[in-house]
């Protein structure tokens, strides 16, 4: 028996669908008329005009006085309200945990690091969180939802990470369970290197809107956000651009994930950590610092002229550019921005990379590849966090406001 179409939910998902396409209009092009839109977006007249009205009258978008239209006419001007609307973004990172508000353009208003944090008080984190979005949710009625990035490779169906190198203990916890019903806006989580690649896409004006990006995050882990003609790569289960997991030495280092030799074990703050420790004289007393601040001692060495610190950027440079030259083959991004800590390093690695992917690379995706390093003003995992829930804002808008 052949099943009938509900003709009120088609409808429905039509104006959804016609609502988000003119909000991503706006958010990525600014200013536009109503003719604008609907030359734009292939939309009559009229349902651009129906739709603006109740996007207007729920305070989502707003008129911003005469502009000029086509044949000099004068047009009225829509523009999103990008500061009526906040987000809240919250950073997963092992043993840090950053907490942010952000407006839609991605500007943070606040930022706020967590104590750090060890396996044993992973718990005590996330009543923290528990209370610190509360409390920023009771002192600012204009927040609409909550993103979080979280260590890969998460499994977004079940709502966990299925491997945390070097603090395990993350991997009981379910962030579906634990936050998406917890407070009055709705919450979303992304992969942090993904919500990285998001926030580049949104918020970065060197690449913004790019369709072929990929994000190369080098932290407390090693991941990969890859964004392929404006989506999202995700994979069946959420674990797809594990790049941190791909075996660069099948002799090498062993992986919590059961591999050897990943990517990971060389280039992440862990794995510099453990190298400082090891050499015991460019970072002396390396043993007693956290990670990051074991990692940014070394670079402020090399920044001093120190020659050993300098050869120790270089080397995790080259096993940076292995990875690049991973992303070239797999991905065939158009940009590759590297960011997170390992990234701190700055022109001295960006260098050596360079130069390992000149060495490794087929030469016509070198040629049309570009690798920088990030430069959005606040960490692209927290910004990214931001921009998981701004992506969703844009792509549901009824899920925010009342556009009935």
């Amino acid at each position: 028996m052949a099943i009938e179409a509900n003709p009120a939910k088609s409808r429905a998902t039509v104006s959804e669908s016609n609502r988000s396409r003119i909000l991503k209009h706006l958010y990525h092009n600014g200013i536009s008329s109503r003719a604008q839109i609907a030359k734009a977006l292939d939309l009559t007249p009229a349902a651009i005009t129906k739709i603006t009205a109740r996007l207007i009258e729920a305070g989502v978008i707003e008129e911003t006085g005469d502009i000029e239209g086509s044949k000099n006419r004068r047009s009225i001007g829509l523009e999103l309200d990008t500061a009526r609307f906040r987000i809240i973004g919250i950073k997963f990172a092992r043993s840090l945990v950053q907490i942010g508000v952000f407006d839609l353009c991605g500007n943070a208003l606040s930022l706020e690091n967590l104590p750090t944090v060890y396996d044993d008080t992973i718990d005590d984190t996330i009543a923290i969180i528990h209370e610190r979005i509360t409390q920023l949710l009771a002192d600012d009625p204009s927040i609409v939802a909550v993103g979080m990035a979280v260590p890969g490779p998460y499994l977004r169906n079940e709502g966990r990470t299925a491997v945390v190198s070097s603090m395990q203990g993350w991997r009981r916890i379910n962030f579906i369970k634990e936050f998406s019903t917890a407070f009055r806006v709705p919450v979303f989580t992304e992969q942090d290197a993904r919500a990285g690649a998001l926030a580049h896409y949104l918020f970065d004006p060197a690449v913004h809107t790019e369709a072929n990006l990929s994000y190369y995050l080098l932290g407390e882990g090693v991941g990969l956000g890859v964004i392929d003609n404006g989506r999202l790569i995700n994979g069946y289960l959420g674990a797809a651009t594990e790049i941190g997991h791909i075996s660069i030495d099948v002799n090498g280092r062993s992986c919590d994930c059961g591999n050897v030799g990943c990517l990971e074990r060389y280039c992440s703050t862990p794995a510099i950590h453990d190298m400082l420790i090891e050499d015991g004289e460019v970072v002396p007393g390396a043993a007693a610092m956290t990670h990051t601040d074991a990692v940014r001692a070394l670079f402020a060495k090399a920044r001093e002229g120190d020659e050993r610190a300098r050869e120790m950027i270089r080397e995790i440079g080259r096993y940076v550019g292995y990875g690049c030259v991973t992303i070239f083959n797999g991905f065939n991004p158009r940009h590759i921005i590297i960011g997170d800590i390992v990234a701190e390093a700055g022109p001295l690695l960006l260098d050596e990379v360079r130069r390992t992917v000149d060495e490794r690379s087929i030469p016509e995706l070198n040629e049309t590849t570009s690798i920088t390093l990030s430069t959005l003003s606040a960490d692209a995992a927290v910004s990214g966090a931001a921009a998981v829930a701004v992506t969703q804002f844009l792509e549901h808008p009824s899920m925010f406001f009342d556009v009935s």
